[in-house]
Parts: structure tokens; C-alpha cells; sequence
């Protein structure tokens, strides 16, 4: 990704602090998912039942155990990612983790797919909900195929904005726990409810994703 140059100037330091409270922001707004995730793969390795049962599961549970365990990859060294200083100090590091980081994002993405299009529809969601994964799903998927072919042209412009807009789709997980909340609290509970309360957190994380791309001045320079 691109990273905005700091100099010795003291004024440029609380931006740096401010990288390690956003990827902070962003491990937080992921615990919720990653927690339940975690918690499904030790149900389903035979462990104790700590949350309700999904017997949509049972039968072939190797696309939620590769989605769970892909998130947890992605989402934790993703948001190291976000720490510019961080990836200045370890460029060997962000090059490295960076493969991974696709590697896991596809995992994540496809995963996601080969659920949504095998495993019975959970009760409670409808065809909105069905539609919005798989737009989702492909959508990242390309993210993360441009964002790598983006790198390997050396546009790194262009390579961190794709990776932010994945890392974006990605974590609509925990923005989720958030907009279905607010959507229960304030529309009441329906199919409709829940799907439009899920397919919205897609659309805010995009938003903010767009924002935190453009946000970047024109004078700042920039390196790899």
C-alpha cells in the first residue's frame, strides 16, 4: 500500500500514533465476528456448545472452518496494514504479510461464495440477503485481484485503494453487529429488516472506504 512520508517534523506524529488507534478501531470492530467464528470452530472440532447450533454445518464444514479461520488471518494482520509507520520500519514485513493478506482475503471471499450457494438458507434471511453476499463475495474478490496486479505494476496508488476497499467488504462482519441492532430497534423485525440491516453494512463500510481514499491530500508525497 502507499504510505504517506513522515519527516522528523513533530506535527506529523500524532498522525503516526493516530495508524496504531485505527487498526485498534478496526481489531475491535472485528471481535465480535472473530469471537463467534473462534467459538464455532472449537463447537464444531467437537468442543463445548458456547454458542446456538448451526446444523447447516454438520454435514461439510470445511467452507465456515476456512471462512472463520481466513478472517481471523485477514483481519488481524490486515489492520497492521493500516499502521504507515509500522510498514515504513518492516518493508520486507508489509511485502510478505501483504501475499498472505491476499492469499487469506481470497480464502475469506470464496469461502463466503461456496456458503452462500450450498448451505441451506439460514431461517430469518431472504433473497435480499442472498443477493447482497454474493455481490459481496465477487466484489471482493476482485478487490483483492486488482489490488495484488495493481502492486506487481508498482501502482501503489491504485493498489491501496483496492486492498482498503477489500479490507472494507471484509469487516462489514462487525459493522453488522451494529446496523442490525439499530435496524431491530428502530423498523422492528422482519425478513426485510434483517436482510436491508445486513446488506447495509456493505454499503456504509464501502462509504467510509471511499472517504479514507480520497481523503489523501495531493501534495502529500507518497512511496511504497
Amino acid at each position: 500500500m502507499t504510505t504517506p512520508l513522515l519527516t522528523g517534523n513533530p506535527a506529523r506524529r500524532p498522525r503516526a500514533r493516530s495508524g496504531w488507534r485505527l487498526a485498534a478501531a478496526l481489531v475491535l470492530l472485528a471481535a465480535v465476528p472473530l469471537i463467534a467464528g473462534t467459538l464455532r470452530l472449537l463447537q464444531l472440532a467437537g468442543g463445548p456448545e458456547l454458542i446456538p447450533a448451526d446444523h447447516r454445518f454438520d454435514t461439510v464444514p470445511i467452507p465456515v472452518a476456512a471462512h472463520i479461520t481466513g478472517s481471523v488471518v485477514y483481519a488481524l494482520a490486515g489492520a497492521l496494514q493500516f499502521v504507515p509507520r509500522f510498514r515504513r520500519s518492516h518493508p520486507r514485513w508489509h511485502r510478505r504479510t501483504g501475499r498472505l493478506l491476499v492469499a487469506a482475503g481470497l480464502v475469506v471471499a470464496t469461502s463466503a461464495l461456496w456458503m452462500t450457494l450450498t448451505y441451506p438458507t439460514k431461517p430469518g434471511t431472504g433473497d435480499l440477503l442472498f443477493a447482497s453476499r454474493l455481490v459481496a463475495g465477487t466484489a471482493m474478490t476482485a478487490c483483492l485481484v486488482l489490488g495484488f496486479t495493481a502492486a506487481r505494476r508498482r501502482a501503489f496508488t491504485s493498489h491501496r485503494a483496492w486492498m482498503i476497499r477489500a479490507y472494507a467488504l471484509a469487516l462489514a462482519a462487525g459493522t453488522q453487529a451494529f446496523t442490525e441492532g439499530i435496524g431491530g430497534a428502530v423498523f422492528g423485525h422482519s425478513v426485510l429488516v434483517a436482510d436491508l440491516s445486513k446488506a447495509a453494512a456493505w454499503v456504509i463500510n464501502l462509504a467510509v472506504a471511499e472517504w479514507a481514499i480520497h481523503r489523501q491530500k495531493p501534495t502529500t508525497a507518497l512511496r511504497p
